[in-house]
């Protein structure tokens, strides 16, 4: 169950080494869409993306707080392409899929490290980077969720490997590498509390 990648999302709190898989990425002309300090980091290394309010058509509100929770992004992740009413549903709202997800989190364990500021750390407690894995990780079978930098590699060769998609056995296992973060992420901050 395979198909060409033809969107990813790219929202990230470490950008280190994100050239090395928008090369492979703008190579299967794979559709970038990107938010905030992502989308000008993915700018100036010169390739194209799309802004995740141009996307939406709906502006990031609340401080940046709300930017990715949004029916067309979750429509976009969370849709079954074998269903006929999946697809009649996305074709109706003119909503298209996003096959590939890269995120990672804003950096609440090293910020709890550094400081007591109580709204600083509260304001590094990531919402859309965990809802958007956890949409990923549930719908593997049409979606890839990468979440480690040190998986860029896997990605990119996956990529040249397939020509422009993912195996099924790739997206089961970044899933479940997905899911352990996300439950680990949720902990710190619950410890925290």
């Amino acid at each position: 169950m395979s198909q060409k990648i033809k969107n990813a999302l790219i929202s990230l709190s470490d950008k280190s080494q994100i050239a090395r898989v928008l090369r492979v990425l703008q190579k299967y002309k794979i559709n970038i869409i990107s938010s905030g300090g992502t989308y000008k980091e993915i700018k100036k290394l010169g390739y194209k993306c799309t802004e995740i309010s141009k996307y939406t058509k709906f502006d990031e509100m609340l401080d940046g707080r709300v930017k990715t929770l949004h029916p067309k992004i979750h429509a976009g992740i969370l849709s079954k392409r074998s269903s006929k009413k999946h697809r009649r549903e996305m074709n109706r709202k003119k909503f298209n899929y996003i096959d590939l997800i890269i995120v990672n989190f804003y950096p609440f364990e090293q910020t709890i490290q550094k400081t007591k500021d109580f709204k600083r750390i509260i304001e590094n407690i990531d919402i859309g980077g965990p809802t958007m894995v956890r949409a990923a990780a549930k719908n593997f079978h049409y979606v890839s969720i990468i979440t480690d930098k040190k998986d860029y590699s896997s990605l990119i060769g996956e990529l040249n490997k397939n020509k422009g998609t993912t195996s099924l056995k790739f997206r089961e296992q970044m899933a479940s590498k997905a899911f352990g973060l996300t439950a680990y992420y949720d902990s710190m901050v619950s410890n925290w509390f």
